[in-house]
């Protein structure tokens, strides 16, 4: 009995359904199918009759194998039961449309197919391969897109990181920038409130010394009324005499008259505050004083060009070595990494000088560069 069953069961299946033999029939190529496989094998084809494996063609009848059904009866009785064609297969391993196998791979359609589905019209002419094979490639395939997934995803995460690292970093510079500006218009805010009060003292001395000017020659004008009034009543007085006694008073009063030789008061030159002087141009006036003690700096280093070696000062104006790569945004403005920093603003034409302190530095460089210079590789230059 064992040499009965000594065939493998490869040799029991029908290449059609892959499954044991059911009523197996052979051509006269040698090939066996199931007699049911080999019309459905047919019927789909619509007209022709070749062989599924060979491509032959036949005119005759397929033939009966007796002794194949013996052994395939065999082979299902020693196994432990009759199974129905199909159930040996997992799910998704049977073509949906003729219920066979799916042992071929369609290369261009990019799916796996049966062997009635490769004589269809759909993948006539088709090149196809063993599934086996479909799956190894298939499998290098998506290892090397898998790869590549992963090394897209560190970069999306590196990025994340260098994003939220911005984020913080822009924070910081905010507050930076809040406070130098807070600072520099203290500045401007103490010239102009002590500007503002010189002025207002100036004016409000003006006001009293005149006031106090106009007040004196309010007094003397009082005295001097004073001594007109008691003359004018005395010689009322001597006025309304009748007697003799007029000509006795007469000559002093006329004497103290006569040395009152008075011009009639006028308004003093001079006595109006100069207001023209304080309000005319006050606006100018105020900042062409200014300008001597604001500073103004030609060129204004732009921080975020600057490399994670170098250190600008707080009004960005002069730069330094930093003995530690500080920790900034990896952003395309900035160089890095060759040490470098451009100015905020550019040129695109006319003659421009520039004196710029260098210390006791004797490394250093000093130019002029394109916008488009490269600032992720180190320059010739340094």
């Amino acid at each position: 009995m064992a040499a009965r069953f000594s065939l493998p069961e490869d040799d029991l299946c029908c290449p059609v359904c892959c499954d044991v033999f059911r009523d197996p029939v052979v051509l006269k190529c040698s090939h066996s199918f199931c007699a049911a496989c080999l019309q459905q094998y047919w019927s789909g084809k619509g007209s022709g009759r070749d062989c599924p494996l060979c491509r032959r063609e036949f005119v005759d009848e397929p033939v009966a194998s007796l002794t194949l059904k013996n052994l395939c009866d065999s082979y299902i009785q020693g196994s432990g039961a009759l199974r129905p064609t199909g159930e040996l297969c997992e799910p998704g391993e049977l073509c949906s449309l003729h219920g066979e196998r799916l042992k071929l791979f369609c290369l261009q359609d990019k799916e796996p197919i049966c062997v009635v589905c490769h004589t269809s019209r759909k993948h006539k002419n088709h090149e196809c391969c063993p599934v086996e094979e479909a799956i190894g490639d298939i499998k290098e395939e998506m290892k090397s897109v898998f790869i590549c997934l992963q090394e897209k995803r560190e970069a999306f995460d590196k990025m994340k990181q260098n994003y939220e690292n911005t984020v913080i970093h822009i924070q910081v510079q905010a507050r930076f920038a809040a406070k130098r500006i807070h600072e520099e218009f203290e500045k401007l805010h103490h010239f102009l409130q002590a500007e503002e009060a010189a002025r207002l003292a100036a004016l409000k001395e003006e006001e009293e010394s005149k006031s106090e000017m106009l007040r004196q020659s309010m007094r003397e004008m009082d005295r001097t009324l004073a001594s007109l009034s008691d003359t004018i009543r005395a010689m009322e007085e001597e006025m309304a005499l009748e007697d003799i006694a007029l000509l006795h008073k007469c000559k002093q009063t006329m004497r103290s008259a006569q040395c009152i030789t008075l011009q009639d008061p006028v308004m003093v030159s001079g006595a109006l505050i100069d207001v023209a002087k304080y309000l005319g141009s006050l606006q100018y006036k105020v900042w062409e004083k200014m300008q001597g003690i604001v500073k103004y700096t030609p060129v204004t280093l732009d921080p975020n060009t600057a490399a994670p070696w170098l250190l600008l000062s707080e009004d960005l104006t002069s730069v330094r070595d930093s003995n530690d790569k500080l920790k900034l945004p990896d952003n395309p403005e900035r160089f890095d990494p060759d040490t470098g920093v451009l100015g905020s603003e550019g040129f695109s034409s006319g003659k421009h000088v520039w004196d710029v302190e260098v210390g006791e530095n004797s490394a250093w460089v000093l130019g002029v560069a394109k916008e488009s210079i490269k600032r992720k590789e180190r320059s010739p230059l340094c």
